[in-house]
């Protein structure tokens, strides 16, 4: 089973469906011996009854079915969202940064970045009206984040209009609960490059979904990719790939392991109530 985490909370990402014994229950399949009297008789039918009343309510209702796997859980983190929109008007970099606050103007680059604490995100701003953002751990919270920097603008006196926003690139990290042997891997698939003198990981490259994959020995994979279901998607193709060339992990590996998922849990929580403190305005 493979979690997703961003900072508006656990996504899971695997569907199911009943087992026998229960789809047996709804059908109303149930098997009974032949009745020796009345009264076993009446029994029956009040049991059929309120089989199919079941039956019904679940139908009506659309009740989800729950689903036990004894699959090892993989959880992926979203560590970086980045955006990007206009504001369809001219920007006065040097008033910006006389007159606004949590900015710094850097002139040689003809660019300057605003940061935000909630969420904590960095903009960066050209005088042509573009803005880039940086730092959110959703999509959400990315595009709570771009409408609060264009209200900044809008307060220091220019005539902002929100347009052509859209999310460029998400970063996501997973962790496997086994090692790799990326030399094998790599061996074996024309797509990965392995340089092990200039980078320790494997760089993998999807074409669909398209993202780029970074793998390492320890089970760690570092995805790029155009969307938060894209990174997704990926880890989905590459988990059956990496498996083959799975290694058991040592003890201090795994404790290790665990204190990172753990605290990387809690940060997506922390920045989850920063969010839910903050969503009603701009």
């Amino acid at each position: 089973m493979a979690t997703i985490l961003q900072g508006n909370g656990m996504k899971p990402l695997q569907n199911g469906s009943y087992s026998a014994l229960e789809m047996n229950k709804l059908s109303g399949g149930v098997t009974h011996e032949m009745p020796a009297s009345n009264e076993a008789l009446c029994q029956m039918k009040s049991e059929q009854v309120c089989s199919n009343d079941f039956q019904e309510e679940y139908q009506n209702n659309a009740v989800l079915p729950v689903v036990i796997s004894d699959e090892p859980e993989v959880d992926i983190v979203i560590n970086n969202v980045v955006c990007s929109f206009s504001v369809r008007c001219h920007l006065n970099l040097r008033q910006i940064a006389l007159t606004g606050c949590h900015v710094e103007y850097r002139r040689e680059n003809g660019m300057l970045t605003m940061k935000l604490r909630r969420p904590y995100t960095t903009a960066s701003m050209w005088s042509s009206g573009k803005v880039t953002c940086t730092g959110a751990t959703s999509e959400e919270m990315s595009h709570v984040a771009a409408r609060r920097f264009a209200r900044r603008l809008q307060h220091l006196g220019f005539k902002t209009r929100f347009t052509n926003y859209r999310v460029v690139n998400v970063l996501g990290t997973c962790s496997m609960p086994f090692a790799i042997k990326i030399t094998l891997f790599s061996e074996k698939h024309r797509e990965a490059e392995y340089e092990p003198e200039l980078h320790p990981g494997v760089t993998y490259k999807l074409k669909n979904p398209k993202a780029t994959l970074k793998i390492f020995s320890t089970g760690s994979i570092t995805v790029t990719a155009p969307s938060v279901l894209d990174v997704q998607r990926a880890i989905e193709t590459i988990y059956p790939l990496v498996y083959e060339f799975r290694k058991e992990k040592t003890k201090a590996e795994e404790v290790s392991l665990i204190k990172e998922i753990s605290r990387k849990r809690k940060h997506s929580t922390c920045d989850d109530e920063q969010s839910d403190d903050n969503s009603s305005g701009y």
